[in-house]
């Protein structure tokens, strides 16, 4: 079966699904012959563009004239031909491109025509156009993008990938003109917000993974977290798709003294072998595989804090699977307009949906129950109240139950906990439960206040739920809330710090000047101070891992994120080449 049979497959099989996303439907269809990021990114865009493609159909009187095409087929067909680099993706001599083949002149025609109908002036413009039509709400947010600083610098890339961006001194300048624009985040350091039609994924430092779709709010856990040199070790507690993981890797990697050579490691945790691979190719990509460690499969719950691996661990990271309600961008499905069939006894109005055409066919005679999708993609249909509060009950139980065994590794000193959630049974209520537990007194557990946040953070105007923190206003003030739709142009989002004081057992305090509680003393530049006398040590071997450039599809597969708009979107990279397996080989386990 070819790729444009199995799409229409998929598509057509939606109508028959009462809820859940494309993605998910997609991506989890063991029987698909074709990818599955081909057959993803065949049906997003086609979905995306079929207003104009159902207006051409109908027009050139493509399915008067070719009775064996169905109208899904002909919008694939016709996306593939009018729209791909790579026409469509059949023999010449195959029945259905022919099928399309003998009216190129007449479609071309029409494309053209619907093109300047609409008043743009290239390609191009008209692609802005749609991407912003089909993003809709999500049209108002920017494309977050972190610069890799294991590969490259926001100096490097902006005068390289982003050369051509006006850069603006808000977000909502990035959002609300058109053209190509771009802001340098205020809070997060190496954060760019780009106009949400700029179709990144197709640059060269998109695809080598010097730029890194992440969210905004997404960056909050590994910035806060604030990994120094003397911290020790960190442990990312459920690390896939890997964007945290990557982005701890990137500040381990900032802190190393100037001519010092790297001790710390990041311990990435990851208990679904499927996913675990997906971070494998992300960590790769990133070029972090010479500061992470990990096992496929390993679960963070079943691991023991005082095992000898981990004694030096002093930062954990937990971002658990939650109900993924403040995600931007998290709908149902996306619209498909269908083009009219000459001859049809009933006709749909133009601008139809497949939810439209199912209550009119009488396949589904009421609206589909709403359904809740997690952040690893889990569906649960929630008719009411009470299956929501079960639902919640059961993910806050989980989450609750993964930081108290962070509370137990016996160095930690830091601990980040954050959901993309907008709920308070998620957040804030687990926050007062940890720190009622008996192992946060016996351990000196206490919340990150926010005059002891780093920078960007501390300035961060949105704060927790004094309501939610049972009446806390010292607790709500230490937590860190973001919103949807609140004009700040990220997800919504929860994240909150704890931390102790250990004294490291010192035999040899070394080097550099600490303070009274252990901490290296650092300059104005973040760079620790050496005692009088003590001269930094040359580490002649301190390269990175050696990066090689490599295409989108020979590592990741099409976008998006941010996901991209979420943010971070382990579909990216579900489906890599045998090149990224055999870069330098797979870890064999913390071990290694």
């Amino acid at each position: 079966m070819s790729l444009y049979h199995e799409t229409a497959d998929v598509l057509s099989a939606t109508s028959c699904n009462a809820g859940g996303n494309l993605k998910t439907l997609i991506f989890r269809n063991k029987h698909l012959k074709s990818p599955q990021q081909q057959v993803y990114a065949l049906a997003l865009e086609t979905c995306k563009w079929s207003p104009i493609l159902k207006e051409v159909i109908e027009n050139s009187d493509l399915l008067r004239l070719e009775r064996k095409l169905s109208p899904l087929l002909a919008l694939l067909l016709v996306h593939d031909f009018l729209l791909s680099k790579r026409g469509i993706a059949l023999p010449a001599t195959h029945g259905l491109r022919a099928s399309i083949d003998r009216h190129k002149a007449r479609l071309n025609a029409e494309f053209t025509r619907a093109r300047l109908g609409r008043k743009a002036g290239s390609v191009e413009v008209l692609r802005q156009q749609v991407t912003a039509d089909f993003l809709g709400d999500a049209a108002s947010y920017p494309r977050w993008a972190r610069v890799n600083t294991l590969k490259t610098t926001v100096e490097d890339q902006l005068t390289t990938t982003f050369a051509g961006f006006t850069r603006v001194l808000s977000v909502k300048e990035v959002t609300t003109a058109p053209g190509r624009f771009l802001y340098v985040d205020d809070h997060i350091p190496n954060l760019l917000a780009l106009s949400p039609s700029f179709e990144i994924t197709k640059t060269e430092a998109y695809t080598s993974g010097a730029v890194i779709l992440q969210d905004k709010a997404s960056c909050f856990p590994a910035y806060l977290l604030d990994p120094r040199s003397e911290d020790g070790d960190v442990i990312d507690s459920c690390s896939a798709p890997g964007n945290k993981t990557t982005h701890l890797a990137a500040i381990v990697h900032s802190r190393v003294p100037e001519n010092e050579e790297r001790t710390q490691i990041v311990y990435a945790f990851e208990k679904d072998t499927k996913r675990s691979r997906t971070l494998e190719k992300m960590v790769k990509l990133a070029g972090a595989k010479e500061i992470t460690r990990m096992n496929f499969g390993q679960d963070f719950l079943k691991v023991d804090p005082n095992s000898e691996l981990f004694k030096n661990v002093g930062c954990l990271l937990l971002d658990p699977s939650c109900s993924g309600s403040g995600i931007v961008g998290r709908d149902d499905m996306p619209t498909i307009h269908l083009p009219d069939v000459p001859g049809a006894s009933q006709k749909l109005p133009a601008d139809s949906s497949r939810k439209r055409k199912r209550e009119d066919s009488g396949v589904v005679k009421e609206t589909s129950q709403p359904v809740l999708v997690d952040d690893d993609g889990k569906e649960t249909i929630v008719s009411s109240e009470k299956e929501l509060k079960a639902r919640l009950e059961a993910l806050s139980s989980f989450q609750l139950t993964l930081l108290l065994h962070a509370f137990k590794f016996p160095a930690a000193r830091k601990i980040t906990y954050s959901t993309c959630s907008i709920h308070a049974d998620e957040n804030e209520q687990v926050v007062l439960k940890a720190l009622q537990s008996d192992i946060a007194k016996e351990r000196g557990w206490r919340i990150l206040q926010r005059d002891q946040q780093v920078r960007g953070l501390c300035e961060w105007p949105v704060r927790g739920s004094v309501e939610a923190s049972n009446g806390n206003s010292e607790i709500a003030e230490a937590c860190i809330r973001s919103y949807q739709g609140d004009g700040r142009d990220v997800m919504g989002f929860f994240v909150a710090g704890f931390t102790r004081d250990v004294r490291p057992d010192f035999e040899d305090d070394g080097p550099y000047i600490r303070d009274d509680e252990g901490r290296i003393i650092r300059d104005n530049f973040g760079m620790p101070t050496l005692k009088p006398g003590h001269k930094p040590s040359i580490d002649t071997n301190l390269g990175t891992q050696p990066t090689q450039d490599r295409s989108l599809e020979d590592i990741i597969g099409v976008d998006e994120e941010d996901k991209d708009v979420s943010s971070e979107d382990e579909s990216d990279l579900s489906s890599s080449s045998n090149q990224s397996d055999t870069d330098g080989g797979e870890w064999n386990g913390f071990a290694d």
